[in-house]
């Protein structure tokens, strides 16, 4: 390739103008200006030989520019469960970043017209590996996020669905992901530990040992997606979360304490819980989940030393949320009856170590319990008063 060291010195200097389209057309413009009309004394070969350079160098950049451009396409994503607790909210948040037809959301239940008008709605088994198969292929899916699930309480109610959900699901999904090459999250939970560990904080790694069908589930999915990443290269993701808080009506979580609380106070002035008034558990708003979901899907693999992580806002007790609540909401009464949701959180973790996130894809919560209260007042009004039961 190079006829003398000076062609060979020559193409060193310059070749490190060609790392980007835009610095190469210009740093290369300048010095073949120089080169071409101040260098006369430069043998003629060495010009030619830097004319060619520059031509070959500028043709080679613009065609690796055009082909990372499409490698950075939008992704085309798939939510199963998606009438669940996350799966509208996930689905708007993701529409606004990636588009709305990038955005699919799924589930077995027949839509309100809202969610159809919002964007694209298909019917999904995710117990049908043939039917996930098909939309996979028909829709061209690159991501998918799995939500199909049966959460604590009401899984505790119907262990055979729960395991039917939660398990033969997740084995569904995770071999639809390994065979399509699909980036899979799966959510976690802070169900996912037992009595055994640790539990005021609760590191990333330690001994977990559920005692519900529904953290026995969530550890199975965290520990097949793991494997499949290191048997198979399956880009596995998966967050555990703690008591995520939205507007939506309670879905039968024990952490949904802290959404029905705000629903019942603005209605009716009362609220009965069912967990001990000094019950710490670990809690996030969801606009915090989703953004941490966002950016966990988006962080690049290299960045990733784990396939689980821990993430978390804040802990609290209703104690401490109701005493929040009182200074918006002076006049409300609250009483307390524990129910067998409270042996269930006497097993969770308090508190929740996300260190290992912050460290490794600089998660970072933005909704204190300040904030929060503030935004669930908000946001239930608006939602009781579009129902036409917000008392007056």
């Amino acid at each position: 390739m190079f006829h003398s060291s000076k062609q060979y010195l020559l193409y060193n200097l310059f070749q490190p103008h060609a790392t980007d389209l835009r610095t190469l057309c210009i740093s290369s413009y300048r010095l073949s200006h120089t080169v071409f009309y101040r260098a006369s004394h430069v043998q003629s070969s060495v010009i030619m030989f830097l004319r060619n350079l520059y031509r070959n160098t500028v043709n080679l950049s613009i065609r690796n520019y055009s082909a990372n451009k499409c490698k950075t396409k939008v992704p085309k994503i798939l939510i199963t469960g998606g009438l669940g607790q996350l799966g509208v909210e996930c689905a708007r948040y993701l529409r606004c970043k990636y588009g709305k037809d990038n955005v699919i959301l799924s589930d077995i239940i027949k839509p309100t017209e809202e969610i159809v008008n919002d964007g694209p709605y298909i019917f999904v088994d995710i117990l049908d590996f043939k039917g996930l198969q098909k939309v996979v292929v028909n829709h061209g899916v690159d991501w998918l996020i799995h939500f199909s699930a049966l959460l604590s309480a009401i899984g505790e109610q119907n262990v055979p669905l729960a395991v039917r959900v939660n398990i033969e699901g997740v084995h569904n999904v995770i071999e639809l992901a390994k065979q399509y090459k699909l980036r899979l999250f799966v959510p976690s939970t802070i169900g996912a530990f037992g009595p055994d560990s640790p539990r005021n904080p609760t590191p990333n790694v330690t001994v977990q040992r559920p005692r519900t069908i529904y953290g026995v589930s969530k550890v199975h999915a965290e520990l097949l997606g793991e494997y499949y990443y290191h048997k198979f290269g399956l880009d596995f993701r998966c967050l555990r979360f703690p008591g995520v808080i939205s507007s939506d009506p309670p879905g039968g979580g024990t952490t949904d304490y802290a959404i029905a609380v705000f629903h019942d106070v603005l209605r009716k002035g009362t609220y009965q819980c069912y967990l001990k008034p000094d019950t710490r558990l670990p809690m996030m708003h969801v606009r915090d989940a989703l953004r941490a979901l966002s950016e966990f899907l988006d962080a690049p693999n290299d960045k990733l030393v784990r396939r689980v992580y821990n993430v978390t806002s804040m802990s609290f007790t209703p104690e401490e949320l109701t005493a929040a609540m009182s200074k918006h909401i002076p006049d409300f009464k609250i009483t307390y009856q524990p129910d067998s949701r409270q042996d269930i959180a006497d097993s969770w973790p308090q508190v929740f170590d996300d260190s290992e996130a912050r460290r490794d894809w600089n998660w970072k919560p933005e909704v204190d319990l300040e904030n929060l209260v503030t935004l669930m007042i908000k946001e239930v009004k608006e939602k009781i008063a579009t129902n036409g039961k917000l008392p007056s």
